[in-house]
């Protein structure tokens, strides 16, 4: 990591590169794991700050890297990402609209992946290339609004538009990825309205509540859809049924809180209520099907009712707190591999929609030993269950217990941690999401 800044009263500028490397690690039977990576980036912003509560920033940035995958046969062997941005921040106005924040920004990111590069190539077996791109487009603008000396809100609209193209080929060697023409498969276009207000009631307590609505436009463009290969090892491609689709859905999501301050701690209550359109992942993917046609592009959005509740205790050497939640989740978007379908014999991975619930808490547990010395430690705890089939919900964390201690004269900084983690009997074999699966 190298970062250089510098600059004057009314303006400033900052550059910083970074590079990391990594070999494959090596299991419990210390066997090699196909794992290493590469990566590096480069980052730079430039600002104006005509006075001390405004700002204008430029900045851009640039990186790739390569990774060796030990879960699938091909390998991301370019992960190129180029970004650029424009943000102006204008805050204590003096006014009704008593700030003001605004960015816009484009995004690319080319990736390839392939089967030769980080791995030998098996015997009878093709160079295979997949490159995949994304084109973004956003803006996102805030206004904050001091309504009366007890009341502020912010509200704001933002904007993304994600263009998804794909190339690829089953033979690199007599039919290059690079001569051919990207085909778009799928685009997504969001306008979203959000507002929040904060309201103090009296000296010890307030209330918080925001609205957002989402407008989601999705268009799958794939001609077909590519799945797994059949039970002879052949790869095959079927029409896609949703080919041409369009699909557009209006997502609501809101929250409300309150807060409350007494001697020597703050207790909250909290509900809300969120929506989630799929991503590209769980609706495009082309190793994603439905279960009942090979295309997941009709996968409901996710809907999530939560209850949290809390209290943060801070007095003298002691600092403690507790917090649980409970939620609800219609459409859960649930990804399931190892699922057998027929004509074609295959097994597959699925985007399916479950009702779910989940609930957990969290304790903390602080005390200033001396001035220089601090223990800390904590404990937590989720649960979830699939409720349409009964069974736990998988990628949910165990029960989990911390122990640490901390040195800090303001010079030096040492520290120890103990965690501690059971074994994780609720679980849901090939389920989970779309970052993992039990």
């Amino acid at each position: 990591l190298l970062e250089v800044r510098g600059g004057s009263e009314q303006y400033y500028a900052q550059g910083t590169v970074t590079r990391s490397d990594a070999n494959d690690y090596k299991d419990g039977n210390g066997l090699e794991v196909h794992s290493s990576y590469t990566r590096w980036s480069g980052n730079a912003a430039f600002g104006y700050t005509p006075d001390d509560n405004t700002r204008v920033e430029l900045t851009a940035a640039k990186s790739d890297g390569e990774a060796a995958y030990a879960d699938r046969s091909m390998d991301g062997v370019k992960f190129a990402r180029d970004n650029a941005g424009l943000k102006l921040d204008k805050r204590h106005m003096g006014g009704t609209l008593d700030s003001v924040e605004a960015q816009v920004y484009h995004n690319y990111v080319d990736h390839v992946m392939d089967n030769y590069t980080l791995r030998p190539l098996p015997m009878m077996m093709n160079k295979m290339v997949s490159n995949p791109d994304r084109d973004t487009t956003g803006a996102r603008a805030v206004f904050g609004l001091a309504m009366s000396d007890a009341t502020l809100a912010k509200v704001g609209v933002d904007y993304q538009n994600n263009k998804h193209t794909l190339r690829s080929t089953m033979n690199q060697d007599t039919n290059p990825y690079e001569l051919l023409a990207r085909t778009e498969d799928a685009n997504f276009r969001n306008y979203g309205l959000f507002g929040e207000v904060t309201h103090v009631i009296g000296d010890d307590s307030r209330v918080i509540g925001g609205l957002r609505m989402d407008k989601w436009h999705a268009e799958d463009r794939r001609a077909a859809t590519l799945s797994a290969r059949d039970a002879n090892n052949v790869m095959y491609m079927v029409a896609n049924p949703t080919s041409g689709q369009s699909r557009d859905d209006t997502l609501n999501s809101g929250f409300a809180r309150y807060e409350r301050d007494y001697d020597a701690y703050t207790s909250y209550v909290g509900l809300g209520h969120t929506q989630r359109f799929p991503d590209y992942w769980e609706l495009i993917s082309a190793n994603k099907e439905s279960l009942t046609t090979t295309s997941a592009f009709n996968t409901n959005p996710e809907k999530t009712t939560q209850l949290d509740i809390g209290t943060i205790y801070k007095a003298g050497q002691w600092s403690a707190s507790v917090s649980g939640f409970y939620s609800k989740v219609d459409d859960f978007i649930l990804i399931q591999s190892g699922v057998v379908k027929t004509l074609p014999d295959r097994t597959i991975t699925v985007t399916r929609n479950i009702n779910a619930t989940t609930w957990g808490a969290e304790a903390g547990l602080a005390y200033q030993l001396a001035e220089s010395w601090k223990l800390d430690g904590s404990l937590a705890y989720v649960r979830g269950s699939n409720d349409t089939d009964n069974v736990a919900l998988g990628q949910m964390s165990p029960l989990e217990a911390r122990l640490g201690a901390t040195y800090d004269n303001q010079v030096w900084t040492v520290g120890g941690l103990l965690r501690m983690v059971s074994a994780q009997e609720h679980f849901a074999a090939n389920q989970g999401n779309i970052v993992g699966e039990d």
